[in-house]
């Protein structure tokens, strides 16, 4: 069945070009494959054939109809992976900027499942399905650091319980918009599908699924952002992003979430998941990785000083 999804351009995502708008509200479709959707006319504006270019008006009514899923035959790709740790059960990698973590429409290929199929000679758990082998957490294409990779079905068993529990170590670093003026504090609200916008996540009180992030302040620019950390309690999809959108401070560089304008025209959200931690497992040692702030992130940081 062929899924058919509306939206309503708001005053504030205006004069934005419609494959640039498309690919930031849904993240897992590429820029390109909006382009051939644009190009196939399975997007239609107010009823009427755009092209890629077409810059959006307030209220305009985006009808987008995707094709049909086909079955995708996973082919390992070369791909270079940043491995931070690796052994028989388990591999570590800082994932980059840009990279989709598992196969979806628009991206057949070229994800870090690809790379770690090649890399892993096709030895990945099976649990998640032939999609997504060995992936037992995801990370958002734009957000960086690190993710774990299960070799087995016994590892992918051990880290999804721990999951469960809420026992693994997962802390994240973001700027956001405006001065938290705490220093620290917690973010307790259950989090489900928007109502209207069935790609986005957003506080659900009575449908959602119990969602807590604690945040600490570690700088604080000129009163315009503030640098974070993030510690996850529990692991919903979006969730440090609409979490923080929720008391007003959403991350900079998110146009889904936050202002559809950048000022400092990033791609995509300023979120880093800098620390993992848990309980290997086949050893049942408590093992905890580092991942440095990637170079867009330090730059960032020091503009931002700069300009105190």
């Amino acid at each position: 069945m062929m899924q058919c999804d509306t939206y309503t351009v708001l005053p504030e995502q205006a004069n934005i070009r419609i494959d640039k708008f498309l690919s930031e509200i849904i993240p897992d479709l590429s820029r390109s494959y909006i382009q051939k959707l644009l190009s196939e006319h399975a997007i239609l504006v107010n009823q009427a054939f755009v092209k890629a270019n077409y810059k959006l008006r307030t209220g305009d009514r985006i009808q987008i109809t995707l094709p049909e899923p086909r079955e995708m035959n996973l082919i390992p790709e070369d791909i270079p992976l940043d491995i931070v740790y690796e052994d028989n059960d388990i591999l570590i990698i800082n994932k980059p900027k840009d990279m989709v973590v598992h196969p979806a429409a628009g991206h057949d290929t070229g994800t870090l499942v690809h790379g770690v199929l090649y890399h892993c000679n096709g030895q990945l758990s099976s649990i998640n399905g032939v999609l997504r082998p060995g992936i037992v957490h995801r990370i958002d294409k734009d957000t960086t650091g690190l993710l774990v990779v299960c070799k087995n079905d016994l590892a992918h068993q051990s880290l999804a319980e721990q999951l469960k529990v809420h026992s693994i170590t997962r802390t994240y670093y973001a700027i956001v918009y405006d001065n938290i003026i705490e220093e620290e504090g917690t973010v307790d609200q259950p989090i489900g599908r928007h109502p209207v916008d069935r790609k986005k996540q957003s506080i659900d009180l009575r449908n959602g699924r119990n969602a807590v992030t604690h945040y600490r302040v570690l700088e604080r620019f000129h009163g315009k952002y503030t640098l974070i950390e993030c510690r996850l309690e529990t692991g919903r999809t979006h969730q440090i992003r609409v979490h923080m959108a929720s008391i007003h401070h959403p991350l900079l560089g998110d146009t889904v979430y936050g202002p559809s304008k950048d000022p400092f025209h990033l791609q995509g959200q300023t979120l880093h998941a800098g620390v993992l931690g848990f309980l290997h497992p086949q050893t049942g040692e408590y093992m905890e990785f580092r991942a440095e702030l990637p170079d867009y992130f330090q730059k960032l940081i020091l503009t931002l000083r700069k300009a105190e």
